[in-house]
């Protein structure tokens, strides 16, 4: 792992502690930070955990801050000592709060920078970034592990959270994570209760919603490589009676279509006057990489699971990212 020992060294001797995960923060970013918050916190470590956006932390997401570590962005303190961002490959992803990092840096604070995403770009002091790991809770677990940290059972929940999202039920994780789910399950967590909670859990809301978008989906079988692409557009409109986790679970069904290789769903961000500003979401079943069109458009991810921001008509944009799956690599 790669410097594991450095890093734990580095929060061993902390006293005061600023987590951010990235902007519209899913389990893993959240979970993993509160995770290791709570850890430093039984040190006796002053520790708070914010992301830039949203200020108030995501309802599904709230049972795993057992701690009462989360503070809005707005609360922060000006600065700190050691800043640890999580899930995060690149400072833009912090949103507002991106300015921390050099900020941190310039005053001679420490930023340690824990994530698997391969396009890290290693923006801190110190790193623990490995892409081969299915999770930062992974990278995160052994960090706690080296730390000769104790695994109660809200920290468990936490990285449990992180493991079962990022792997898509554990559909992707290899035979080491599921011995790391296993000993999440002996500190006592209720894996049904946590999935119910962050991916079941939809207010009835949802399903009006998603019948107005999906009717909208469209198939192209001859996009993305020629494994064919399905998308969607959530407008503003479409969602104005739904949380931003209902937008956010669109994709997971949108991806479900077997004939469509890549999925994509736009979710309009906000109108820039007569032009408008999306957040894009792109899911590969295995032959495209989407990390690569995303990355095309500014944005970034991984090979299976990958993201973005653009502006211009939901036609203009949907064509840009045409264009950058037809040179996308394959897997």
């Amino acid at each position: 792992m790669p410097n594991l020992k450095e890093a734990a060294a580095l929060l061993a001797r902390a006293t005061d502690v600023t987590l951010l995960g990235h902007v519209r923060p899913d389990a893993d970013a959240l979970g993993s930070a509160l995770a290791l918050g709570r850890a430093l916190q039984q040190r006796g470590v002053e520790v708070r955990v914010s992301v830039g956006e949203p200020e108030e932390m995501p309802e599904t997401l709230r049972s795993l801050d057992a701690g009462g570590l989360y503070v809005p962005a707005s609360e922060l303190p000006e600065t700190e000592r050691l800043l640890v961002a999580l899930d995060t490959p690149t400072p833009g992803r912090l949103g507002k709060l991106a300015p921390r990092v050099d900020a941190v840096r310039a005053a001679g604070g420490d930023v340690l920078v824990i994530d698997h995403h391969a396009s890290n770009v290693f923006y801190g002091t110190h790193h623990v970034v490995d892409d081969t790991a299915e999770a930062t809770a992974v990278l995160v677990f052994a960090l706690l592990e080296e730390l000769g940290a104790e695994l109660d059972e809200p920290i468990a929940r936490c990285l449990y959270a992180g493991l079962v999202t990022d792997t898509s039920g554990f559909r992707r994780a290899r035979p080491s994570t599921h011995l790391m789910a296993a000993k999440l399950l002996e500190a006592g967590v209720d894996p049904d209760k946590v999935v119910r909670e962050i991916v079941d859990d939809h207010p009835f809301a949802w399903l009006p919603m998603l019948s107005e978008v999906l009717a909208g989906a469209r198939l192209e079988p001859d996009e993305a490589r020629g494994f064919g692409l399905a998308h969607a557009v959530v407008t503003l409109d479409a969602a104005r009676s739904v949380r931003a986790e209902e937008v956010e679970a669109v994709v997971d069904v949108v991806r479900s279509v077997r004939e469509a290789g890549v999925a994509v769903v736009l979710k309009e961000a906000s109108p820039i006057g007569p032009r408008q500003r999306w957040t894009v979401s792109l899911r590969s079943a295995g032959g495209v990489d989407v990390s690569a069109a995303a990355g095309e458009l500014g944005g970034g991810g991984h090979r299976q699971a990958a993201g973005c921001t653009a502006e211009g008509t939901a036609d203009e944009v949907l064509g840009k990212l045409r264009e950058a799956l037809s040179r996308a690599p394959l897997l």
